[in-house]
């Protein structure tokens, strides 16, 4: 018996409206505890993120110094590890394979606009040239 609620559910116990089904509450304690037991309540955390799809997009459109390769290789080892169920090791190789991603990202941006601004010069320089003939 609760002592600040007499009709109230016991204490460990979750308040739940009456005719709602346990489902729309996910993480709550559900049923009672024998008197002086203990509740574990566990609360899953997000499941750690591989980066596959970016992994793969780095790999098969950029991959510069076999960066995308190596982000791939993590990806695929954080999927293995979060279908194990190590999901710190999951966590660690899903952030490598993040950071890998994001050189290769930033080295094809700057290459990219580097590139951009080279062939914009070169045929500004082009066409300068042929009118002054």
């Amino acid at each position: 018996m609760n002592p600040v609620y007499p009709n109230g559910p016991n204490q460990g116990e979750a308040a739940l409206q009456q005719g709602t089904p346990l489902s729309m509450y996910p993480r709550q304690f559900h049923g009672t505890a024998a008197a002086g037991g203990q509740n574990t309540i566990v609360v899953q955390s997000e499941a750690p993120r591989d980066h596959i799809i970016w992994s793969l997009c780095c790999f098969f459109y950029s991959n510069p110094l076999c960066l995308g390769l190596a982000a791939l290789i993590f990806s695929i080892k954080s999927r293995d590890r979060k279908i194990v169920g190590d999901l710190e090791g999951a966590r660690h190789y899903g952030s490598t394979a993040r950071s890998l991603n994001i050189a290769a990202t930033v080295i094809v941006c700057i290459s990219a606009t580097i590139s951009i601004v080279v062939f914009a010069v070169l045929a500004s320089q082009f066409y300068h040239h042929s009118y002054q003939k």
